[in-house]
C-alpha cells in the first residue's frame, strides 16, 4: 500500500535534519583539513537543510497535521579524500530529490492541491542544489590542488545559501 503524502512528507522532515546533520560532519571534515572556505559552504548547506525540514514542520502545523520529529541514523565522519564528502553530498541531494518528485507525485495522485503546490518550491530547490554540488564536484575532480577549490568557492556564489524570498516560512524561523 502506497504512502500519503502527509506520511512521506513526516519521512521528509527525519530525511532533512539527517542531511543537515551530514553535512556538518562534512564541514567538520574540512574544517579539520584547514580548508575554511569548503567548511563554511557546507555549515551554511547544514543550516538550509535544517531550514527545509522547519518549512515542513510548519506546513504540517499550519495543516493541523500531526508532527513528530524524528532521530536521525549515524552520519558519515570519515573521507579518504576532498572529494569523497562532495560526491556524498551530490548523491544525497539525487536522493532528496528522488524523495521530493515522489513527494509531489503523491500529492497529485491524492488530490491534494495544497501538498501539490507546497511540494512545488521544493522542486525547485533541487534543481540549484543538484546544480551546485555537481559543479563543486567537477571543480574539485579537476584542480591541480585544494587551494584552487578553496579560491572557487571564495571567488563564486556557490549555491543560493537558502535565500529565497518565494521560500516557505519554517517553523521558529529560518536561521
Amino acid at each position: 500500500m502506497a504512502k500519503t503524502f502527509h506520511e512521506l512528507l513526516s519521512e521528509q522532515i527525519g530525511n532533512e535534519f539527517a542531511a543537515s546533520q551530514q553535512y556538518i560532519a562534512v564541514a567538520v571534515y574540512f574544517a579539520g583539513e584547514d580548508l575554511p572556505q569548503l567548511a563554511a559552504h557546507f555549515y551554511r548547506q547544514s543550516l538550509e537543510e535544517r531550514n527545509h525540514a522547519m518549512m515542513m514542520v510548519q506546513y504540517m502545523l499550519d495543516r493541523n497535521l500531526p508532527v513528530s520529529v524524528p532521530g536521525i541514523p549515524e552520519v558519515r565522519n570519515d573521507f579518504a579524500d576532498v572529494r569523497e564528502p562532495i560526491a556524498l553530498a551530490l548523491a544525497q541531494e539525487k536522493q532528496v530529490t528522488s524523495n521530493i518528485e515522489e513527494l509531489f507525485r503523491a500529492a497529485r495522485g491524492q488530490n491534494d492541491p495544497l501538498g501539490e503546490q507546497f511540494m512545488l518550491w521544493f522542486l525547485k530547490e533541487q534543481v540549484e542544489e543538484v546544480a551546485s554540488m555537481t559543479t563543486l564536484l567537477n571543480i574539485a575532480e579537476r584542480a591541480d590542488n585544494l587551494f584552487d577549490i578553496e579560491n572557487y568557492v571564495a571567488r563564486e556564489h556557490v549555491g543560493d545559501g537558502g535565500r529565497d524570498s518565494g521560500a516557505p516560512s519554517a517553523a521558529g524561523g529560518a536561521i
